[in-house]
């Protein structure tokens, strides 16, 4: 099975439609997708609900999807980068399931592990908790969290080899091995592909059996949310 594609649009014109849910990999602008982001803007799949610790900033990552209207609602932790997100959202013309960047973190990877909800302490007696289980244990109470899924996964990585296999690069793996779990569509985007046997098996991190679809891309924008500088 050749899971390699010659594009990002191409890896996703037959599978994105609308009213799709996307959980895509990421924390700020590091460790994106951002040529798969790309394709999906250029593709115009509409009403979508992405998943993801936050919507990028104006023009860069997700925010490019909020510019186009393509995305009707945001599963997310942090959102404050985005005036576009802020603007729509204020507007009344996104909606927004705000979740805890940890709960976040284990509702996706309880997802890809099949378990259909946990209990955590974090967000109880806020608005986290608002029409949810609340249950004590030990003392404490605890909101009833439901896992998540998505129709498609989409994660950035350094390194892969032909099968599939995935390898993140420090800080840049942050969401995206529980993202690549949460679906049963996984889709790639890696700046390396490897011969199979090539990479080692201790270094993999998301095993290719949770990936159906590879994308190359080597030359990554990077960009930075907040370039300082300081007088040398």
């Amino acid at each position: 099975m050749n899971k390699i594609y010659p594009s990002a649009k191409a890896a996703l014109q037959d599978i994105l439609k609308d009213n799709m849910t996307l959980a895509v990999g990421g924390f700020g602008l590091c460790g994106i997708p951002e040529a798969l982001i790309a394709a999906v803007r250029e593709l115009g799949a509409k009403n979508l609900t992405a998943i993801s610790n936050n919507a990028g900033i104006d023009g860069k990552g997700l925010g490019q999807l909020l510019e186009t209207r393509q995305v009707k609602k945001m599963i997310s932790s942090y959102v404050g980068e985005n005036k576009e997100f802020e603007r729509q959202y204020l507007a009344g013309e996104l909606e927004l399931e705000f979740t805890p960047q940890g709960t976040l973190a284990e509702k996706l990877r309880a997802g890809g592990a099949g378990i259909p909800a946990f209990f955590t302490r974090t967000g109880v007696g806020t608005v986290v908790s608002e029409g949810k289980e609340i249950r004590e244990f030990d003392g404490h109470r605890y909101v009833m969290e439901r896992s998540l899924t998505a129709d498609i996964s989409l994660v950035k990585a350094w390194k892969a080899d032909r099968a599939g296999n995935l390898v993140y690069r420090l800080t840049a793996r942050n969401f995206n091995p529980n993202v690549a779990m949460a679906s049963h569509c996984t889709v790639a985007e890696v700046e390396e592909i490897v011969e199979n046997g090539e990479l080692d098996p201790a270094d993999i991190h998301t095993p290719s059996i949770f990936v159906k679809r590879l994308v190359l891309n080597a030359t990554p924008e990077r960009a930075i949310e907040q370039r300082t500088t300081r007088a040398a």
